[in-house]
């Protein structure tokens, strides 16, 4: 018994150097009518922070979840086609982390911000679902939007919570 929770105690101190406990951050990511970026982005924090966080996305309207949206997504192996477009108001009673909003309208005209103490990061991406033309270009543009804001979720999480 005694060597079990010697080898516990190693294990954890090899996972947390520190030993410190670990908190789950929770994070909002905040978009107009939460369908597209905004889901996007939730889709790969949840990926990238595993058991670091909790992420909720939200927007100031909601707009239902934006079929191209999860089909480019899923093309990355990221599946959001079960996730739910929220409007903002449903998560006055969380206190975040941090609020990132991922277009400049969601950040000049949010009715009201949840968590005045929460670290606020701001990046405009292009909304793909304005874009007008061909399959293939819209297709384009979706794939263009996926790839930033994948890579802004990837930095995030190695700079705010490794």
């Amino acid at each position: 018994m005694w060597f079990l929770l010697l080898l516990l105690h190693k294990i954890s101190c090899i996972a947390n150097p520190n030993n410190l406990p670990y908190i789950m951050k929770n994070i909002l990511v905040l978009c107009t009518g939460n369908s597209c970026r905004s889901q996007m982005a939730d889709g790969y924090l949840t990926h990238f922070t595993k058991e670091k966080a909790t992420i909720f996305s939200a927007g100031i309207e909601t707009h239902g979840i934006n079929q191209k949206a999860v089909a480019i997504m899923k093309l990355d192996g990221i599946d959001i086609s079960n996730n739910t477009s929220n409007n903002i108001s449903e998560y006055a009673h969380i206190k975040f982390d941090y609020i990132i909003t991922v277009c400049d309208h969601a950040q000049e005209n949010c009715p009201f911000i949840p968590s005045k103490n929460a670290k606020r990061i701001h990046q405009n991406f292009s909304d793909p679902s304005k874009v007008k033309g061909s399959e293939a270009h819209i297709f384009n543009a979706f794939k263009k939007t996926r790839e930033h804001i994948k890579a802004f979720c990837e930095a995030f999480v190695a700079e705010e919570l490794n």
